[in-house]
């Protein structure tokens, strides 16, 4: 319990000294960026994302649009296609390798995207997303100003429909929170593929997905520890709620699952054994308390006790954490759902922990992977 209020604290804390970030005034860009979206049946939502990309506050001869056609069987290149702008490219896998050849399809496409790439900076998103438009301006201003190499930057929900796309949306604003905290302390790096940037030059220096090629995960977490690693006062996290990428919760548990069982997969990869350790002790504190609502009718009133103090420790620790997040990306009226968020919480937590040790295999875009 104790080491759970440390965790925490060091979170809401790292959050509350990071600085904000504006756009300097008068400030004129002279960095030309790459962005890559990799798509796999995006047909739904691949225009919306591009309109929203070429509605930058960014001048248009700084920067290109790479979307990464993953086998789709859908129109998704087509509507690509139908976008007559001329620093727009559509590349696709089939072009450069078989569909069997690999099952980190994700990672190959960004390799394609940036060994095609015009770029010295290169700006992922995904194919499901909708930016900001001053997004560009702000990261490239955060990064020819602070010279970071790797920058994460915020991603959220948005028009949540139920109990489990809030549930979503107030624990993504969490994982931004432990991003941002962790990246501020030094001591937790932790980013989202939605809404990243990085030097060409520094993939090329850090060899790229080498030695994570493996896994179907790990094209953001895993390539940002390598960059750390190499240069460990180089990553930096652009906090302003005005860079934050909107997508969709997942609707159902069995999508949602997946969506969270792909992540965890790639945990035991961690370069920096640190998150692997504070992943742990939350794994095994929500554990505990997750057995302890369960046995609640055989616990012995000591046990009653510490199940209640656990609790409420969590729920403090939580609600101060996720109201400082609410109010930052101005979604307080999410705290509403937070006492049935809680429970999901630690549920999920314990759930997703054991099935990312014990489950293999994992549908995903269509796709059995592992």
């Amino acid at each position: 319990m104790l080491s759970y209020v440390f965790i925490m604290a060091q979170y809401i804390i790292g959050w509350k000294h990071l600085a904000n970030w504006e756009v300097p005034p008068h400030f004129t860009p002279n960095t030309f960026i790459t962005v890559l979206i990799p798509a796999r049946n995006e047909a739904e939502n691949i225009a919306s994302c591009l309109n929203s990309i070429f509605q930058q506050h960014y001048p248009k001869s700084l920067f290109e649009v790479i979307v990464l056609d993953d086998y789709s069987t859908d129109s998704t290149a087509a509507i690509v296609q139908s976008f007559h702008y001329p620093n727009l490219k559509l590349l696709s896998l089939s072009d450069f390798l078989q569909e069997n050849e690999t099952q980190s399809y994700k990672k190959k496409a960004i390799e394609i995207g940036i060994a095609n790439a015009k770029g010295t900076l290169i700006v992922s998103t995904d194919a499901d997303c909708i930016v900001p438009e001053n997004w560009l301006a702000l990261i490239a201003s955060f990064y020819e100003i602070k010279k970071f190499k790797f920058i994460a930057a915020p991603v959220n929900f948005y028009n949540e429909k139920n109990t489990l796309e809030r549930f979503q949306s107030l624990d993504f604003m969490g994982m931004m929170g432990i991003a941002g905290g962790g990246i501020q302390r030094r001591f937790m790096r932790m980013c989202n593929g939605a809404n990243l940037a990085y030097e060409k030059q520094v993939f090329y220096e850090v060899k790229g997905f080498e030695g994570i090629n493996h896994l179907a995960s790990g094209d953001d977490m895993l390539l940002m520890q390598k960059v750390a690693a190499k240069y460990p006062e180089s990553i930096g996290y652009l906090k302003n709620s005005a860079a934050t990428v909107l997508t969709l919760a997942k609707p159902d548990w069995q999508s949602f699952l997946n969506q969270r069982i792909r992540w965890s997969t790639k945990s035991s990869s961690y370069r920096e054994q640190l998150v692997t350790l504070i992943l742990a002790l939350v794994f095994f504190f929500c554990v505990n308390l997750m057995l302890g609502l369960l046995l609640l009718p055989f616990l012995g009133w000591k046990g009653i006790y510490l199940l209640i103090l656990g609790l409420i420790i969590k729920a403090i620790m939580d609600f101060i954490f996720l109201r400082q997040m609410s109010r930052f990306f101005n979604r307080t009226d999410l705290m509403r759902s937070f006492i049935s968020s809680f429970f999901l919480h630690i549920f999920y937590i314990a759930v997703v922990g054991f099935l990312a040790a014990t489950v293999k295999k994992y549908e995903w875009k269509g796709r059995k992977v592992q």
